[in-house]
C-alpha cells in the first residue's frame, strides 16, 4: 500500500516555502503527495516536477472549479470555457508526472440552484466530462471524480450519483475516487459504499469525520479498510485534513477552529495510525 497526503494542509498554491514541508512529509514516511493544480502555468509544474523527482515522492494532481467554471452552467460558453479549463489541468498534471487527476470538476464548488439538478445538467456535465476524459486519455491520465456531500454541491452526493455519473459518462480514463468524510455524512454504511464503487475506484482520501487527524473521530476506520481488503483495493492511500490556514481553504471548507495540534503532528500520528491499522486488517480479511 503507497500512503500519500494531500497538500491542502499547507497550501493552495505550491509556493517555494513548500520545500522544506515536502522533505518533512518524505523523511516521516509517505510515499506520494496529493498536489492542488490551479495555477495552469505548465512551466510551473515542469519545476515541480524535477522538485519532487529529487525529493522522491510520487504525485496524485488534485483540483476542482468555482463559479466562473462550471460544466452544468446555463451558459453554453461557461461550459466550453470549463471544457478547455479542465483540459488545461490535465496537461498539467502530465508535466507534473502525476498518473491521475481527482476532484469534484464535475460542477462548481458552492454553487447552488435551490433545486435537485436537473436532467439537463446531468447531461451537460456528463456530456463535457466525456470530452475530458478523451484528453485525458491522450495525455496517459485517469480522472477520478469525487462526489461531495450536500452541503458543498448538488450534483454528486453520494455513491450511487457517482457510480450512475462514470457509468454514464462511460470512458476508461473516467473513474472516481472516494472520501471518507463526504461518506461519512451522506452514506448508511461506509463499507458497503466502497463495495459499490469498488469496480471504478483508483484512489481514497482518508479523511475524519470532522477534518482531524485519522483515529481521533468518531469514523469506523476497521470497517472501511476491511472493505478495502475484501475488495483488493489497488489504488493508493491519502489523509485529506484542513486546517485554518491556508485561510481562504479554511474559508471554502468551513473550518472556524483548530482540529489538531499542528499538520506535523497530524501528517506525523495520521500515518503512523494509517500503516498499523492496514496491517492489522489485512491480517482480519486474510
Amino acid at each position: 500500500m503507497q500512503f500519500g497526503i494531500n497538500l491542502f494542509l499547507w497550501t493552495t498554491t505550491m509556493d517555494d516555502d513548500m520545500l522544506p514541508v515536502l522533505h518533512f512529509i518524505k523523511e516521516t514516511g509517505y510515499d506520494f503527495v496529493e498536489v492542488p493544480i490551479f495555477d495552469l502555468n505548465i512551466q510551473k509544474w515542469l519545476g515541480w516536477s524535477k522538485r519532487l523527482d529529487k525529493i522522491g515522492l510520487e504525485r496524485v494532481a488534485v483540483t476542482l472549479c468555482t463559479a466562473e467554471h462550471n460544466l452544468i452552467s446555463s451558459d453554453a460558453a461557461v461550459r466550453q470555457a470549463t471544457i478547455e479549463r479542465n483540459k488545461k489541468a490535465v496537461e498539467c498534471a502530465q508535466i507534473l508526472g502525476a498518473k491521475i487527476l481527482t476532484g469534484p470538476f464535475h460542477s462548481a464548488l458552492n454553487v447552488f440552484t435551490g433545486q435537485k439538478a436537473t436532467e439537463q445538467e446531468w447531461h451537460w456535465s456528463v456530456d463535457g466530462m466525456r470530452q475530458i476524459a478523451e484528453h485525458a486519455a491522450q495525455c496517459g491520465i485517469t480522472l477520478g471524480m469525487e462526489y461531495l456531500n450536500r452541503f458543498e454541491n448538488y450534483l454528486l452526493t453520494c455513491t450511487d450519483d457517482l457510480v450512475r455519473y462514470v457509468e454514464a459518462v462511460s470512458h476508461p480514463n473516467c473513474q472516481l475516487m472516494f472520501d471518507t468524510f463526504h461518506a461519512n455524512i451522506e452514506e448508511k454504511n461506509l463499507a458497503e459504499a466502497l463495495r459499490k464503487c469498488a469496480p471504478y475506484n483508483i484512489h481514497v482520501q482518508i479523511s475524519e469525520n470532522d477534518r482531524s487527524t485519522p483515529g481521533h473521530g468518531n469514523i469506523n476506520w476497521k470497517n472501511v479498510f476491511r472493505a478495502l481488503h475484501e475488495t483488493d483495493y489497488q489504488g493508493g492511500l491519502s489523509i485529506e485534513a484542513f486546517g485554518l490556514t491556508p485561510p481562504d481553504l479554511a474559508s471554502a471548507a468551513h473550518i472556524y477552529r483548530p482540529m489538531f495540534e499542528s499538520p506535523e503532528q497530524l501528517a506525523t500520528d495520521g500515518l503512523a495510525f494509517l500503516k498499523k491499522l492496514w496491517r492489522e486488517t489485512s491480517v482480519l480479511v486474510t
